[in-house]
């Protein structure tokens, strides 16, 4: 079996026909802003873009995504194990009964996100997520608005911030009572959970998912 590992040659054309990927001491590309950080490196590996489909995983993932409005990924990343611990492992049926006494022990938890729009949105969204079994769940009612063709981008340029359906799928969770959810956080849980492939061409992670066939 021949050695996978690019020469410098390849490396060297690899990296100027696709600049915004960086080839790993392992040999496989990945976007410049998943190279280089560890925490950053093993999430863009392991979780980002692979499908999630229960009610748990959902609601975690749009409530971190909500949590991350303003600010850099890493740092909700670094801090998640936190928020696990103080949202109950954000099992939604424990968070939508969060009272004010809540409120005051999360604005008083120094390794979480202090804000307190945000803290109330959670768990206003716990209480939307529990009401929305009726009509299926979460999980399905998101993945409802999963597009017919995902983007391909080349450069992160090329990646979009939102579209048609985070748009539509941000007034649908507005009309059910969630809030934090415009169309720019909701294409990020989108790309999140799977339901979009925006890895570049040519990382190694482009159609690992399985949603969509490279």
């Amino acid at each position: 079996m021949s050695d996978p590992t690019p020469t410098a040659t390849e490396q060297s054309a690899l990296e100027l026909t696709t600049p915004d990927l960086i080839i790993g001491d392992d040999g496989l590309a990945r976007p410049v802003w998943a190279s280089s950080d560890d925490v950053l490196r093993d999430y863009y590996d392991t979780e980002w873009g692979m499908p999630v489909r229960d009610e748990h995983g959902m609601f975690e993932r749009l409530s971190l995504e909500a949590f991350q409005s303003g600010l850099s990924w890493a740092t909700i990343l670094r801090k998640r194990p936190a928020f696990r611990a103080a949202f109950d492992d954000f099992n939604p049926d424990v968070v939508a009964e969060y009272d004010e006494r809540d409120v005051e022990r999360l604005l008083g938890d120094a390794a979480i996100v202090r804000n307190r729009a945000k803290i109330m949105a959670t768990i206003g969204n716990a209480r939307a997520t529990v009401q929305l079994r009726d009509k299926g769940g979460l999980s399905k009612f998101v993945w409802s608005f999963q597009p017919a063709v995902t983007p391909a981008p080349r450069s992160a340029e090329e990646v979009p911030s939102r579209s048609a359906e985070s748009v539509a799928l941000a007034r649908a969770l507005r009309n059910e009572g969630f809030s934090f959810v415009g169309p720019t956080t909701m294409y990020a849980l989108m790309e999140a959970v799977g339901m979009i492939d925006t890895h570049l061409v040519g990382s190694h992670r482009r159609g690992s998912s399985g949603v969509w066939p490279e």
